[in-house]
């Protein structure tokens, strides 16, 4: 597992693209693993830390997502999410997926206190769509695979 500033460092291009994806919005949305195994989404605020190149968020104080991610810390992160605009689908700047698992760093304080978290990286995955907008392009990198991209229409 690896930091965001890794990912920068091994793959700049495809990392800057990930990155404007997530920040195209505040809200994006995280999965967590329940107590019983089962899937639980929530949404979140996750940042790219540029002071010390890792991806973090925070938890409010007694939440489940928190709860889940102290008894199993394996975690997936989604961007934000819209359709590729109708009139011009290749102009879609796609979804971005983060795999991996979250590392509790301190306690938050002050007006929103909680735990706050970084991530150690597994996986990251960007989709997107061609220049004609017909053929979805989903590019997939991993620590010690290197990035590699393929389509499907």
């Amino acid at each position: 597992m690896v930091s965001w500033n890794e990912v920068e460092k091994a793959e700049p291009e495809f990392a800057a693209s990930v990155r404007t994806v997530f920040e195209k919005s505040k809200h994006k949305t995280i999965a967590t693993l329940r107590a019983d195994g089962g899937p639980r989404i929530s949404g979140i605020e996750a940042e790219f830390d540029d002071g010390d190149g890792e991806l973090t968020f925070g938890s409010m104080p007694g939440s489940r997502k928190g709860a889940d991610l102290a008894r199993d810390p394996r975690l997936a992160l989604h961007s934000p999410s819209v359709d590729p605009p109708e009139d011009a689908p290749a102009d879609w700047q796609g979804d971005a997926k983060i795999a991996g698992r979250a590392v509790f760093t301190h306690e938050l304080t002050g007006p929103q206190p909680g735990q706050g978290f970084r991530v150690d990286i597994d996986e990251v995955v960007r989709i997107g769509l061609n220049a004609a907008g017909d053929q979805l392009v989903i590019q997939v990198w991993r620590p010690g695979r290197g990035l590699r991209e393929f389509s499907r229409k």
